[in-house]
Order: structure tokens, then sequence, then C-alpha cells
């Protein structure tokens, strides 16, 4: 038996990290993370060079939370003195003409700007002629619209990762990869962690474990209703990486036929292209580390019609992994029948949270609540507990 960490924190990618490193400011050595894979595998959803930031939101369970994002990512910049956001811009893009007749709810131009006024977030509408005018590198049929907001961006998910847990350890955090945790059981009021080597007795045990959550909430009775698939996006070898260089272009989100998101050139000498929600739903045991033709294909018939220049060679394609609830909300809860099990799924787009939903499963662990408004990722909400539940998908 090993009773020497209170705390532990069970998987280190872009959400458990982050409870790493905050829960060690105010713990230090109490603090316990561990890790199935290498540090930085990629088997999960919290690898690559960027993620998108913004405050365009279109609900307003996440505009609530985009202010204090920002603010908890420039306190991690701060401690480290490792740049992780580079500020582009923002654009959402809506081809009307494309979703014609199609029930999007709040995933269009008028549900972001319902929202973004509401929360005072500052951005400016666009035709597509005007949109057409400041970025010449997009291809439009006359039908689209957009949303411009200027603090959009790019956080570094592999950078920052690795940021979070050098910090943890600097505040006296032990951190162990290579660890997978065989099992989780009640242990009266406490939780014990079993591992290959050690059984560690914990107080406060931090489950981010994303497409593994439910193998590890077995053991306390728990199963969530979590769909896993297996995303990709692919990297570009353009030639013209000045017309697509952070200071040029923006990130975007193309909301269609198919909904597309993509990045000017960074972390490669490529520009990156993405999906949301295009793919198959596999398990963490069944996925594969091999790209979809189909959704390649999609692609580059987007870019074919919309961003020619964006294109070039394949410089490669990369899967990773979404763990979604049924209405993919985040969960960010702590379980009712083991209060000391706190639980975060990001529902594939929450890296963008990622170091504030790690001060919020900080406050869950130590002080057993969090001041920011977490009612829409309970654990006891319908979606989670209604198996007659009926999702519409707009997030």
């Amino acid at each position: 038996m090993n009773r020497d960490f209170p705390i532990v924190v069970l998987g280190c990618g872009g959400l458990g990290s982050a409870a790493l490193h905050w829960l060690a400011q105010e713990a230090g050595s109490a603090v316990l993370g561990l890790e199935q894979f290498a540090l930085g595998h990629h088997r999960g959803a919290s690898q690559d060079h960027s993620r998108i930031i913004r405050h365009a939101q279109h609900q307003d369970a996440y505009a609530d939370l985009a202010p204090a994002a920002y603010d908890a990512w420039h306190a991690v910049e701060e401690a480290s003195g490792v740049r992780l956001l580079t500020r582009t811009g923002g654009l959402v893009v809506e081809d009307v003409a494309a979703r014609e007749g199609v029930d999007t709810g709040t995933r269009n131009i008028a549900g972001y700007v319902d929202v973004m006024r509401r929360h005072g977030v500052e951005h400016e509408l666009l035709d597509a002629a005007g949109i057409a005018a400041r970025w010449p590198q997009f291809r439009l049929s006359g039908s689209e619209r957009g949303i411009y907001q200027a603090e959009s961006g790019i956080v570094d998910a592999a950078k920052a990762n690795a940021v979070h847990v050098a910090l943890a350890r600097a505040a006296g955090a032990t951190v162990l990869d290579e660890t997978p945790v065989l099992a989780l059981r009640p242990a009266g009021p406490h939780v014990e962690v079993v591992t290959a080597d050690e059984t560690y007795v914990a107080e406060r045990v931090v489950v981010t474990a994303d497409a593994w959550t439910n193998r590890l909430l077995a053991g306390l009775g728990r199963q969530l209703p979590l769909t896993v698939t297996q995303e990709q996006v692919t990297y570009y070898a353009t030639p013209h990486l000045r017309e697509f260089a952070p200071d040029r272009f923006p990130v975007f989100m193309w909301h269609g036929r198919d909904n597309f998101y993509g990045f000017p050139v960074h972390g490669e000498v490529a520009t990156k292209l993405g999906q949301h929600n295009g793919g198959h739903p596999v398990t963490a045991e069944t996925r594969t580390f091999e790209p979809d033709p189909v959704r390649e294909e999609r692609q580059l018939a987007f870019l074919a019609e919309h961003l020619p220049d964006f294109a070039g060679p394949r410089l490669y394609t990369k899967t990773c992994l979404y763990t979604v609830p049924p209405d993919q909300h985040f969960v960010l809860d702590t379980l009712p029948e083991h209060p000391g099990v706190s639980v975060a799924v990001g529902a594939g787009h929450a890296y963008k949270f990622a170091s504030l939903v790690g001060q919020v499963l900080a406050d869950l662990a130590l002080r057993g609540k969090s001041d920011h408004p977490l009612e829409d990722f309970r654990l006891d909400r319908p979606a989670l507990t209604d198996p007659e539940y009926t999702a519409t998908l707009h997030v």
C-alpha cells in the first residue's frame, strides 16, 4: 500500500496535465499523475501542434467560460515563459444556400451573433464580398456570410501539455508515465487506485481519461453513455506559404454541407484542415491510425472549390479520438456516490478550455465546488441519465 499521495490524476493529456498543474500549485507533493502511455503519446485527443481558441461561441455555456479560458492560458504562459497562444483572428463562415432546410440550431451566424452580443464580444459581420475582399484566398459563390473575431487564434496543444506537466513537477507533483491503472475501488471514504506495481489510497481522484473513462469508472459502479469516434486532420505542404502565414490568414470554421476547420501555417511548414465530427465510431482498442480516404477526398474537394491555394502535397494525415456524450457537451462534475472522484470528458472540443478545466478540476478536488457555471456539464443532466434522450447535435 502507498498512502503518500492524497490526490491522484488519471490520464495526463490535455485536461489531465492541466489538472496536475493547478492542483500542484496548491497541494504540491500531495499530487500524483498517472499516464498509461508515454507522455506526449498520439493515442488520445490532445496531441498535435494546434487547436483553435476563440471567443466566438454560439452557446452561452461556452461563452461564459471563454474569457476565463484565455486568462488561464495567459497565466500559464506567464508562469512558464513559454508562448502557447498565437493570435491569428478567427473567421466563421456559413454557406447559407448549402444549409437550406437543415436544422442547425444555434450553430449558424444568427446564433453566434446572438450569443456574442449578449456576452459583449466584439465582432464583425461580413457578406461574401467582404470575406473575399479581406481574404482573397477564398473562392466564394455569394451565398456565404461570416463573422470575424480578432482575438481568436491557436493554442499549441502538445507544447501546452508539456508545460503543464513541467510546472506541476516544479511545484512538487509526481508524474509517472507508462503506468496503466488496472482498477479503481471504493475504500470507505477513499479510493484505491490499482496499478501493476502499487495500490495508491487516495482521498481525491480526478479522472481525465477520455476514451478510457468508462473502463476506469467501472470499478466504482458508474458508466457514461459516451461515443468514441476516430477523427483526423491533414497537413498540406502548400507552396503559397506567405498567403497562409498567421498574420495574413485566420483560423476558420466553415459551416456548409459539411463542417470544416482550418489553420494557417503553424507547427509544420504546412496548412492544416479537418472535418468536425466526421469520424466513425470506434473504441480505444479498435481504433486504427490509418486515415480515412473518403474524408481525405472530401477535404480536397472542399479546398478545390473554396481554398485552392491552401492545398498542396499531403504532408501527412493524423488521427485522434473524440469521446462524446449524446449532447456533445463536456462532462465536468463529481460523482455523487463517490464525492472524492471528479470526472472530465472533453467531448472533442475542450482543448481551447483545457487549462481552465484544470483549474475547475482543482477546485472540485480541493474545495468540492467551482465558481464557474457548470450546470450544462453535470452528470445528472438528461443526456447522461435518460435512456430515451434524443440528441440534437449543434455543438
